[in-house]
């Protein structure tokens, strides 16, 4: 995030309410005591539709679910990837979307199994596999990556996207997902995703608050 602001670039972090686990900008200080900073979170995370119609969306952003959307295994809803699509639905037939590379993760395993050993290189990085998305024009079509990599590769997307300097931490030894991308030719139409019961950003709006994660419950 600093790195973004000294090169003239501007990030947003999307969140369901302020001071919760999910909200990773809370733990920074100077972030979450320079007011200028921290208005670039902003709650709730349907705020990226606002932004989305004012044309007003930041080079770099980050978008958290409440926790009844966010696929935790014993949630109370099964629309966590309706909640994904409504998103990108509403990025995807924005003026944004030729523009754009969208990287949909979670954040940990959820408790299944998987039948790859872990690499474990401390209480904090790698570990079982988790899911990783890419929602591009560029995007390369049906293909699945086979490089072995952990969050920190898309840190090293944004740093090489846009020519930024290394953090020295997980981004350093993980690759920039290139291999994920073909930016030869015209970038593709964007084709809507369908979801359940036609859910999108007006659907969101309605839902009743939930600013707890699982997490913390």
């Amino acid at each position: 995030m600093d790195e973004l602001a000294q090169a003239g670039l501007t990030w947003r972090y999307y969140t369901p309410s302020y001071g919760i686990l999910w909200d990773a900008p809370d733990a920074i200080a100077h972030v979450r005591f320079e007011p200028a900073k921290w208005a670039n979170v902003r709650v709730p995370e349907t705020s990226i539709f606002d932004d989305l119609a004012l044309h007003t969306l930041a080079n770099v952003s980050y978008v958290i679910p409440r926790g009844t959307l966010s696929d935790h295994p014993g949630g109370t809803t099964v629309f966590g990837p309706d909640w994904v699509a409504a998103v990108v639905n509403a990025v995807g037939e924005s003026s944004y979307w030729n523009d754009t590379a969208i990287i949909v993760t979670w954040d940990d395993w959820g408790g299944f199994y998987d039948h790859v050993p872990p690499t474990i290189r401390n209480a904090y990085t790698d570990g079982f596999r988790v899911p990783g998305l890419i929602i591009s024009p560029y995007a390369k079509r049906n293909y699945v990556s086979h490089e072995h990599r952990d969050f920190g590769a898309i840190l090293r997307f944004v740093e090489a996207n846009f020519g930024l300097a290394s953090l020295g931490e997980t981004d350093a030894y993980n690759d920039d997902l290139a291999d994920c991308f073909n930016f030869t030719g015209a970038p593709r139409a964007y084709v809507p995703i369908v979801t359940a019961a036609g859910f999108d950003a007006a659907t969101l709006r309605r839902l009743p608050s939930d600013s707890r994660p699982v997490d913390d419950q």
